[in-house]
């Protein structure tokens, strides 16, 4: 069933289902907008890039989707595919390659491809999502410690003897901002786990930057103002030569967002006891991805943290997604200056908390307990993940689970002996 779930959810919508709606968007507005800048900047882009995602893709995700509380825009998990489409291929290569992603995604909802999900093996998943969260630590630590480095390579083999030779330009007023946001944001979800931590930990590590003039650097020093209205749409470059280029990267593209937007929203079923819909989950995807290409954006999925963030807060139907992405098109209209204050560190505090919770500690004794096979597996796709590339640990390791599956079902069917007569 393809049907958007908000067309179920409004037939008995209420004043009192509003609010809380309202209220639900508004927290994970403040969520969103200061992960949104970090995820832009961290995958190689302008920072307002991640804005106008969060924007478009998440409102197109909450109006066209098959779950009651998704939450969409930009994801970690995108960080390492983006950043490396990027340098290999330009901004413009990333714009081609997520539009035609949407592309790839509408069709896999039109053949009804989102139960498929349940033919990649949990270990890959696993294996990918924590490789992913290394990089993004890996690639935090400079403005974390506030390194002077002119260039940190996107290679993980490269990049550590290059963090690693810097490590005398430590800036102290830096890491001590980092130090203090980062604790700020675990005490907060703690302590108040419905209150937005994130932007008051942000916003208040950014304001001790200003407040005492410390040498830090910060959006506006780095990157200049960001932009306080939203781009017209253009087609990117649809030359078939281009395309035929990109197409790996936009089936990567594609895979990633189906994947962690299908994940998100079995969370989200085991939260709220609901039940979502794949196959409008991945034409929303496909429609957002197209959406968000269009006005220049990164690519959009559906984000763990925040339809966790969003069922926490109150959030009971895709209104909540829609306010969410509202009011950061609000931020960004009247506020945009700003956000020129936010300190780097601050963002690298941010992000490195989200790398950790990407890997998911709390599951790494139930991993270890698994079969070996299992573990194996993980291994092999964390390994290639860091050392290799995404694309490769991607292919190796649902081939090499497919095949596992395979050979325990022989074993299966082979495991009888005729009974002695």
């Amino acid at each position: 069933m393809r049907q958007p779930k908000i067309l179920t959810t409004m037939k008995n919508y209420s004043w009192p289902l509003f609010v809380s709606d309202l209220l639900a968007g508004a927290t994970v507005a403040m969520v969103a907008l200061p992960l949104s800048l970090a995820i832009a900047i961290a995958s190689g882009a302008d920072p307002a890039k991640g804005i106008i995602t969060a924007i478009v893709g998440g409102f197109l995700i909450s109006l066209f989707g098959g779950s009651r509380v998704q939450i969409g825009g930009p994801t970690g998990a995108f960080i390492v595919v983006v950043f490396g489409v990027i340098a290999q291929h330009g901004y413009d290569g990333l714009v081609l390659a997520t539009f035609m992603a949407g592309i790839i995604l509408l069709v896999a909802g039109y053949f009804r491809a989102g139960n498929l999900i349940a033919f990649v093996p949990e270990a890959v998943i696993n294996g990918f999502t924590i490789g992913i969260g290394i990089i993004i630590a890996t690639s935090q630590l400079s403005d974390f410690l506030g390194l002077r480095v002119a260039e940190v390579p996107a290679d993980f083999l490269e990049k550590i003897p290059v963090l690693w030779e810097a490590r005398e330009t430590v800036n102290l007023p830096a890491f001590a901002i980092a130090v203090v946001t980062l604790i700020l944001i675990v005490a907060l979800r703690r302590l108040a786990p419905r209150f937005p931590g994130l932007i008051l930990a942000v916003g208040f590590g950014s304001a001790l930057v200003a407040l005492m003039a410390l040498p830090v650097d910060t959006l506006y020093s780095r990157f200049g103002d960001l932009p306080s209205q939203m781009p017209w749409p253009q087609l990117p470059d649809l030359s078939p030569s281009r395309m035929i280029e990109l197409l790996p990267s936009a089936f990567v593209i594609a895979f990633l967002a189906g994947v962690e937007s299908l994940l998100s929203a079995m969370v989200a079923d085991k939260m709220i006891e609901g039940q979502h819909r794949p196959n409008a989950e991945l034409t929303a995807q496909g429609i957002a991805n197209i959406g968000s290409a269009l006005f220049t954006g990164l690519p959009a999925t559906g984000a763990i943290a925040r339809t966790a963030t969003n069922i926490k807060a109150g959030g009971k139907t895709p209104v909540a997604g829609l306010v969410h992405a509202i009011i950061i098109l609000l931020v960004m209209l009247l506020a945009a200056p700003l956000a020129g204050y936010l300190a780097m560190p601050a963002l690298a505090a941010l992000l490195i908390i989200t790398a950790w919770n990407m890997t998911e500690p709390h599951k790494w004794r139930a991993h270890a307990r698994g079969r070996k096979s299992d573990i194996l597996l993980l291994l092999l796709t964390l390994v290639l993940t860091v050392l290799v590339d995404l694309t490769v640990a991607i292919g190796v390791g649902v081939s090499v689970g497919l095949a596992l599956r395979l050979s325990r079902r022989r074993e299966v069917e082979t495991d009888w002996s005729e009974p002695d007569r």
